[in-house]
């Protein structure tokens, strides 16, 4: 899945033809970068992609005042079609990666299991802290009164996922005295 395409494509379907500062702006509106993996900055390579790729095509060159020349794009069939195929894709497809502390959490240094509560209690900490800063960043977003219903229901995602990943946390902060317990005793596999 391509968060960017449909970002890019999706704003010209909606909006018609504009040069890549408006969709940045559009981008940058909508606080993009709380909740999607889209980088405000890589939108003008993004655009450029599409349209090597003829899912967008040069329009016509605008030139306001004493500013440079910006090229203006559109959407073209072709990048209607993958605009519709992009949108059923990602509604459709779950994504969930798989995080490198669960294979850590399996493969602990012996040496260091009497650090593991302090190092797990941390993580918590931290992630606490970014929850707390999410839902400040989200709030503040939201209340800006320019979001659509889908999009903040969109930006308070990441909070619901990150509450529900200290929960899961404060499991494993639990079990401590169980995991190392269970390490001490852990024999070799044989295969």
């Amino acid at each position: 899945m391509s968060s960017i395409r449909l970002f890019i494509l999706d704003t010209f379907a909606r909006n018609g033809e504009m040069h890549g500062h408006k969709v940045r702006l559009q981008a940058e509106r909508e606080h993009l970068h709380l909740w999607t993996d889209v980088s405000v900055g890589s939108l003008y390579q993004a655009i450029k992609r599409l349209l090597a790729e003829g899912l967008l095509e040069e329009v016509r060159t605008e030139k306001e005042g004493n500013l440079p020349e910006r090229q203006v794009y559109g959407i073209t069939g072709e990048g209607r079609l993958r605009l519709k195929e992009l949108q059923s894709e990602s509604l459709r497809h779950i994504w969930m990666k798989p995080d490198p502390f669960d294979l850590a959490l399996t493969r602990l240094d012996p040496e260091k299991l009497d650090e593991l509560h302090t190092v797990i209690a941390s993580r918590l900490d931290e992630l606490a802290s970014m929850l707390s800063d999410t839902e400040a960043l989200n709030a503040n977003a939201i209340d800006g009164g320019y979001l659509t219903v889908s999009e903040a229901l969109a930006v308070s995602h990441s909070a619901h996922r990150l509450r529900a990943e200290i929960a899961w946390l404060q499991e494993v902060l639990d079990a401590v005295p169980e995991i190392v317990t269970d390490e001490r005793t852990r024999q070799p596999d044989t295969l």
